[in-house]
């Protein structure tokens, strides 16, 4: 048997010292303090992000929390020492007829106007993308469309109030076709008042699906429209096979940012019919504002507010929930 030693060896019969090893890869490496410079570089990143956080913080966190504070509270703000109550506020809500008929309203309002904004800008961004029409035809219809997009809240209020008037255009005008007896009371009639409000927020926001979409379009491959009629696909098959499973992803954030957005219509429900006439227009931010500043319960509109709150996060999740998927 021959065995070896460590630390030593025989060369020409003269005993030669060996330099022993490394350390074992399992023993601790010695710890060094990080330097000026690594430390900036660590910590300049949360530099630039610290004045967004405080604005956060103070603009967005603290006045969430005391909403929630004042939503477990009894008459706050009125009342100088209010009590706690738990969720009674809550219950309040939940059981007030005026809130279910809100919840309704908004989903009817909602859910017309997030179709509608789809069909109409789908529609449009087709026709704007088209080559059977010339640039500058495209061009001026591109304008023309985007336009109730430019308008703000207020004058598409004013605007769509003149011209829905007992004496207004829309009136002489299907009086004159003989469509109606010329005299609608189109925003003051509970039966088209909320038909009419939904249309005035399909009229001003369509033209955000539009722009979308088109951009959206004029990202599809051509190549996928070339082989699509290579394998025999008319216009139809081209539209189901490839244009709607490349505009899928927008479609959907498309969808979900707009389903939010229109649940929290608040500016022009107020401007044009303030929630009337009775409740036929009511929605969950006109129900809300009115508990505030009609009735002066700050604790119970705090209460509906936490609740649209929760209904607003759910639909946000689903939203970054498909984005991540996307990316």
């Amino acid at each position: 048997m021959i065995t070896s030693h460590p630390t030593r060896a025989r060369t020409d019969d003269h005993p030669v010292a060996v330099a022993a090893g490394p350390e074992p890869s399992g023993a601790p490496a010695p710890r060094r303090g990080l330097t000026l410079a690594q430390l900036r570089a660590r910590f300049t990143p949360y530099g630039f992000l610290t004045p967004t956080g405080v604005l956060l913080i103070v603009l967005m966190v603290t006045p969430i929390v005391m909403v929630v504070q004042y939503s477990l509270m009894d008459r706050v703000i009125t009342n100088k020492n209010p009590a706690f109550v738990g969720f009674q506020n809550y219950l309040e809500v939940l059981t007030d007829p005026v809130f279910t008929v809100a919840v309704r309203n908004t989903l009817v309002f909602t859910v017309g106007s997030v179709v509608a904004h789809f069909v109409i800008g789908l529609a449009f961004a087709l026709l704007l993308n088209t080559p059977l029409l010339s640039h500058r035809v495209k061009a001026f219809f591109r304008v023309l469309y985007v336009l109730p997009w430019l308008f703000t809240v207020a004058i598409i209020a004013v605007l769509w109030r003149l011209l829905l008037n007992p004496n207004g255009v829309v009136n002489y005008l299907l009086g004159t076709f003989g469509l109606t007896d010329g005299q609608t009371q189109w925003l003051s009639d509970p039966s088209t008042a909320l038909g009419a409000v939904t249309f005035i927020n399909i009229w001003s926001g369509y033209p955000f699906f539009m722009i979308s979409l088109l951009a959206g379009l004029q990202g599809i491959p051509r190549d996928l429209y070339e082989a699509a009629r290579v394998d025999g696909a008319g216009w139809w098959g081209q539209f189901r096979n490839v244009t709607l499973p490349q505009l899928r992803p927008i479609i959907v954030s498309m969808a979900l940012l707009d389903f939010i957005w229109t649940t929290q219509q608040f500016a022009l429900i107020w401007m044009t019919t303030g929630g009337g006439p009775i409740t036929s227009t009511e929605m969950l931010s006109t129900f809300t504002y009115k508990l505030a500043f009609t009735q002066y319960d700050f604790s119970v509109a705090s209460a509906a507010a936490v609740v649209v709150l929760l209904l607003s996060m759910v639909l946000a999740f689903f939203y970054v929930r498909h984005q991540k998927a996307r990316d």
